[in-house]
């Protein structure tokens, strides 16, 4: 490691993230799509002139190593070409190594004394990107041709003047092009204020020395990590998850991780992993390393600086036309489900190596729901939104309710909002009881929102879910979460239940309900404290029957207190029971 003033690399490393967290503000302040501004579907970042990350704002954590591969083709494409007042754009996970359409990225170099270096960045998920499915998160897909406009790295402003023929054919291509303009010059509004910030600290750090300061600042990263992997257990860890099906067949999709730490080298393999599929769900292989490199940041110290100099340590293998590395023209616009998905996978096996520091499973954003139409032939609407539920039962304290995951970190879209925007009434909003997987520690409680078509005669309703087959695993002998679940109610007494990925018309009155799943639990649930099941019981978050037989917990529903001798006997049978289960599992 390059030695340095520690004082002098702190300060710099608090203003870089400083500076992110304002570019942040500047997004929320100036986005016209409730996706980016209240759910925060977004996020900033700062890069050296070299391409390596060097900071990111407190945005998407899954959005941390797509940085630096969607900056490398702008790079390698444009070189000694960029100026001062250039700005970059690129949506495209093929030639510009970005995660899917609707995420455009936007880059602006920063120069200081003609001498470039870094640059601003920004991404921001807009609400509609074109093709042939509104909302740009199709399941049904199966090429990206069908899925929206595609834009290579491409300059799109000269001496800080926007190119208008790029913001013509953009607006012509999406449906709502006033929303997705307007989000595209917040996010380049961001990295000006990037620009800026980075230009005072470069001069209140001296010019001529700002170049190495960074250099110096991802060398620490990567020093810090690797004492701090050193300290940790060498070894090889598996494991698998899958996904229900890609919308197509009943076939599970699975996924597998296998994590081998030697000293202090990390090695994430995926090779195993199912091939890609005719779907949309592919994920492209920057996000498959957002997903590594968030999951496996989570698990060590908050001290770490979050840039490039902590992604060395780190080597991702994955098979090119796998899930995980789709190739062209493979699909990829509802990718976030896999995502999701992948770190789930890389967690379980972080859960094998650090037992009593991971969480069990949660329920991240497989919930993707869109609603679009027409109020009139040439007024449409898009409802997009990304339901996150609820965390899993962690190592030493029940899971958060509602949270959105350490990977993802969503925000809610407000009822009120989505109502004054949308033909749609939300009929209810809130939490499922009974669907956080029992445990010592008990899982999180799934969501449901219902949606209402009531402003138009119809609507397409388009859905992106999952874990109908495959619940949210527990760990440490806790039990799995709920199964989620989707409905469509046509009226009083008739409901049809509907698979995790499909697309049909929604007419007025219709009711579409969507049930995430719960949290897996942590633990034994025999090891609960009896007064915490009794609480949950009051707050209605887990059922009398729920705490009888999982808990072993029984409750005098009269005077509403625990049954100390009965829960006892109870629990040692339940004990009794689980031990010969185990010991015929066994032979």
């Amino acid at each position: 490691m390059t030695t340095r003033d520690p004082v002098r690399l702190a300060l710099l490393r608090n203003g870089l993230d400083a500076i992110a967290d304002e570019m942040a503000v500047t997004v929320v302040r100036t986005a016209r799509s409730y996706v980016i501004k209240e759910a925060m579907d977004f996020s900033t970042g700062l890069i050296a002139r070299d391409g390596q990350l060097v900071a990111q704002g407190l945005c998407l954590p899954v959005h941390m190593g797509s940085f630096p591969p969607t900056i490398r083709a702008v790079l390698d494409k444009f070189g000694d070409t960029i100026r001062p007042g250039d700005v970059f754009a690129t949506n495209d996970p093929y030639t510009g190594g970005g995660t899917h359409l609707p995420d455009i990225y936007i880059f602006k170099p920063v120069f200081l004394k003609d001498e470039l270096i870094g640059f601003a960045a920004a991404i921001g998920h807009q609400t509609d990107i074109g093709g042939r499915v509104a909302g740009g998160n199709a399941c049904d897909s199966t090429e990206i041709y069908q899925e929206g406009i595609r834009i290579p790295p491409i300059r799109i402003a000269v001496n800080d003047k926007i190119d208008q023929s790029f913001m013509e054919i953009l607006r012509l291509n999406v449906r709502l092009p006033d929303k997705v303009e307007g989000d595209v010059m917040a996010t380049i509004a961001a990295c000006r204020r990037g620009e800026k910030g980075l230009l005072e600290l470069a001069h209140r750090h001296g010019a001529d020395s700002f170049a190495d300061d960074i250099n110096a600042l991802l060398d620490q990263a990567e020093h810090m990590t690797r004492e701090e992997l050193k300290a940790l257990p060498d070894g090889e860890w598996e494991f698998e998850d899958f996904l229900d099906d890609d919308g197509f067949t009943d076939d599970p999709l699975r996924f597998y991780v296998k994590l081998t730490k030697k000293g202090s080298d990390l090695t994430v393999d995926f090779t195993g992993t199912c091939a890609q599929v005719p779907s949309s769900i592919n994920l492209p292989i920057a996000m498959t390393e957002s997903c590594v490199y968030a999951a496996v940041r989570s698990v060590l110290s908050s001290d770490l600086p979050t840039n490039s100099g902590f992604m060395r340590v780190i080597n991702i293998i994955t098979e090119p036309g796998s899930m995980v590395h789709p190739v062209p023209p493979g699909a990829v616009a509802a990718r976030g489900l896999t995502s999701m998905r992948v770190s789930e996978a890389i967690w379980g096996a972080l859960s094998k190596m650090l037992p009593h520091k991971v969480f069990a499973c949660g329920v991240q954003g497989d919930f993707g729901v869109i609603i679009a139409g027409y109020r009139d032939k040439s007024d449409p609407f898009v409802l997009l939104e990304f339901l996150f539920g609820t965390w899993g039962g962690r190592p030493n304290k029940d899971a958060n309710d509602g949270l959105a995951s350490l990977a993802v970190n969503y925000s809610n879209s407000p009822v009120e909002i989505i109502e004054g925007e949308q033909p749609v009434r939300i009929e209810r909003y809130g939490f499922r009881d009974d669907s956080g997987g029992p445990g010592r520690y008990r899982g999180g409680l799934g969501l449901i929102r219902e949606y209402c078509l009531v402003g138009v005669d119809e609507a397409v309703l388009q859905v992106r879910s999952d874990r109908q087959k495959f619940q949210p695993y527990g760990l440490q002998g806790g039990h799995p979460g709920a199964f989620a679940r989707n409905y469509i109610n046509f009226g009083k007494d008739d409901e049809e239940r509907l698979p995790g990925k499909f697309m049909r018309t929604l007419k007025r009155g219709q009711t579409y309900s969507a049930f995430l799943a719960g949290g897996g639990g942590w633990g034994n649930p025999l090891d609960r404290p009896p007064a915490d099941v009794l609480e949950n019981v009051l707050d209605d978050k887990v059922s009398l029957e729920t705490a009888r037989e999982a808990y072993g917990v029984v409750i005098d529903s009269d005077a509403w207190v625990v049954d100390e001798a009965a829960t006892e006997r109870l629990r040692q049978s339940l004990r009794h029971a689980g031990a010969s289960t185990r010991e015929a599992a066994a032979e």
